[in-house]
């Protein structure tokens, strides 16, 4: 190859060099190379690594070790000199080189910290190998362990640090905690499986591919990597399919879930919606220009996990179903379809209900929510719901209801009823929002007895704890709630033991589907639907998440309760439907003496929906994962206050 071609390189470099430059000024950032001596103190650093010779990723390159010839270079590592200089004769040279039989032979020296690369001998090779867009670049590498912080940037090191263990790869950095369990299972490998030649190979072949589709897409201006946006994909896709699709199929796939990556990048990816929106004011301009447009009729289909017969879960949504069609009449049309399973059978019966004109799909238990994302790829103009909460996922709305209000009711009823000050709590699973209504309950029994403590024990972990509350002396004791306002309360709510061993019955919070179906359904005939982020310029995911204000949670009182605690019930049941009155608008002190309300301030909902913690008057606590009974590790897994930091498994479902 001719030095002229060589000379002609620089000058195509030296122009990608001064346009991001350029770019970079504009929007206020530093210009040039950064300087991982003026980044980095010793103080910060825990230990170093020789890492030996690796294949390094040049995308990973984003500066120098020192400051020396800084300036020769934009951000992006193209020259910024002029073509006399002594330096763009080097660099001429050095892409002479490469442009021969010979090649550029020397690995580059450089330091890695937090996973990117800092070139110590080698700047102007690896310019000149950017230029040429090469994949990946020889170097000596010494990795820089930094001190673990709680800061989140340092948290994801630390977990790449167990991934690259594994993977042996740079590529495959993530900035979300469990990442890497997840794309273990993805691929069908146990959680400590540790990669192979072939299984490198194997994914990069896939990889490589998916992250020019990223890059298309603007990943690169995301605060994500391409591997956080593959796990993403994987969600819906399989991999082997990475191998198969054409650039401009792939790319397709990818943008089916965009949105969902975009969110990954969001300090609130999620919208929690504690009302139905239902009224022109609530609406606003865009809503009445929606509601004008949008069909007067809608078919609507309930797909159940579980049968009827033998799931009061499942009775208690179909009865739901049956009192939104008799108060909506013939503005709807619904079907059902019962025991579907969790994957393939479930898949079936959304298909089956989209081709019979299904508009809106309502999916009434967790686990259904893969089938549901694969099935809002598939329709997006069809509205897709799951019964859970907490899912990140745009195209699939979750809903779910704030039945910690009925405990904060239930919890003054105990407090007034109890003989002594010790009350019982039977907990269903640490997920998203029993918390809340473990903590409401011990608050609302302090507004009736301050000495009030709260015994806590679980039913989804080995034994009875009834039996064991029970053989502690507690006689008032909270258990699992009833599902629908009518039916039989049995020994859940409240109940009061009494000396000749009978169970009295004080009260029980319940779940008002009906209310919930007819309110949702409403809005979207009226176009509520879409008024949602309409405000915003990345859609976030939406939780419905309602309470007493829409009727969708009640509280079942016995008939022969005291007139002077029904009042009270009645009292506080009226506060917290008009917004006066919140359980957790108040000083608050959790387990370990952390301050979590002065009581100056409303928690958000977002804060009661994700308490992981337990108030000080709790005794007791929350179980760990592996403590738990294995039929209930499934609901966890999904929906637990720590899934995140739940290995994935290659059997089940991939949040």
């Amino acid at each position: 190859m001719s030095r002229q071609e060589a000379r002609e390189q620089y000058l195509e470099a030296q122009k990608l060099g001064q346009k991001e430059y350029k770019n970079c000024i504009l929007q206020g950032k530093y210009p040039y190379l950064q300087v991982l001596d003026e980044i980095l103190f010793d103080p910060m650093v825990a230990g170093r690594v020789n890492l030996g010779l690796l294949e390094i990723p040049t995308e990973q390159i984003v500066g120098t070790k020192s400051a020396g010839r800084v300036e020769a270079f934009a951000a992006n590592f193209m020259p910024l000199l002029p073509e006399k200089s002594e330096f763009a004769t080097k660099w001429i040279t050095l892409c002479e080189a490469h442009l021969s039989a010979e090649g550029i032979r020397d690995p580059i020296r450089c330091y890695e910290y937090l996973g990117r690369f800092y070139v110590q001998e080698g700047n102007k090779r690896v310019s000149v190998l950017k230029s040429y867009g090469a994949a990946t670049i020889p170097a000596y590498v010494t990795r820089l362990v930094p001190v673990w912080t709680d800061d989140p940037q340092v948290r994801a090191y630390y977990e790449f640090l167990d991934t690259y263990r594994m993977t042996g790869l740079y590529r495959v950095y993530f900035t979300r905690p469990g990442s890497f369990s997840k794309l273990q299972a993805a691929l069908g490998f146990e959680r400590d499986h540790v990669w192979t030649e072939e299984d490198r190979r194997r994914f990069l072949s896939g990889f490589t591919y998916f992250r020019d589709a990223f890059r298309k897409l603007g990943g690169d201006a995301l605060p994500v990597t391409a591997a956080d946006a593959l796990v993403v994909w994987l969600k819906v896709y399989p991999f082997d399919q990475l191998r198969t699709s054409t650039p401009a199929e792939l790319q397709k796939t990818l943008g089916s879930v965009w949105a969902d990556v975009q969110v990954l990048g969001e300090t609130d990816p999620i919208a929690v919606n504690t009302a139905p929106v239902e009224t022109e004011e609530d609406k606003g301009l865009l809503g009445r220009l929606v509601s004008a447009m949008f069909p007067a009729h809608l078919t609507v289909a309930f797909i159940n996990q579980l049968d009827p017969e033998t799931s009061p879960w499942t009775r208690a949504h179909l009865q739901g179903a049956r009192v939104m069609q008799e108060a909506l009449g013939n503005q709807v049309t619904t079907l059902i379809y019962n025991n579907v399973g969790i994957e393939e059978q479930a898949e079936h019966a959304m298909e089956e209900a989209v081709k019979a004109g299904a508009q809106v799909l309502f999916t009434t238990t967790a686990p259904l929510i893969s089938a549901c994302r694969k099935i809002a790829v598939r329709y997006p103009n069809v509205r897709v719901l799951n019964c859970s909460v907490s899912m990140p996922y745009t195209g699939v709305r979750t809903y779910y209801s704030r039945i910690y209000e009925g405990k904060f009711i239930s919890g003054a009823i105990a407090g007034a009823m109890s003989k002594n000050d010790v009350l019982g709590f039977v907990g269903s699973y640490p997920i998203f929002g029993v918390p809340a209504g473990i903590n409401a309950f011990a608050l609302g029994a302090q507004l009736t007895n301050p000495r009030a403590r709260v015994k806590l024990l679980w039913s989804c972990v080995p034994g009875d704890p009834m039996e064991e509350l029970a053989r502690q002396g507690i006689e008032c004791i909270s258990t699992l709630d009833i599902t629908s306002p009518d039916q039989f309360q049995g020994k859940r709510g409240v109940c009061q033991l009494q000396a000749d061993g009978q169970v009295r019955l004080l009260a029980s919070p319940y779940w008002n589907w009906g209310a919930f179906y007819i309110r949702l359904v409403r809005s979207i005939l009226n176009g509520g639907w879409e008024v949602l982020n309409s405000d915003k310029g990345c859609q976030q995911a939406v939780n419905y998440w309602w309470g007493m204000d829409s009727d969708v949670v009640g509280i079942k009182l016995s008939p022969d309760l005291p007139e002077g605690i029904r009042v009270l019930a009645e009292i506080l049941r009226k506060g917290l439907a008009d917004g006066s009155i919140s359980p957790f608008h108040r000083e608050i002190r959790s387990q370990d003496g952390t301050l979590r309300n002065d009581g100056a301030r409303w928690l958000t909902p977002e804060e009661i929906l994700h308490m992981d913690w337990l108030c000080d008057t709790v005794d007791g606590s929350i179980p760990a994962f592996d403590e738990l009974l294995a039929r209930s590790q499934g609901m966890v897994r999904l929906q637990g206050v720590y899934r995140d930091q739940i290995p994935a498994d290659k059997e089940g479902v991939l949040l």
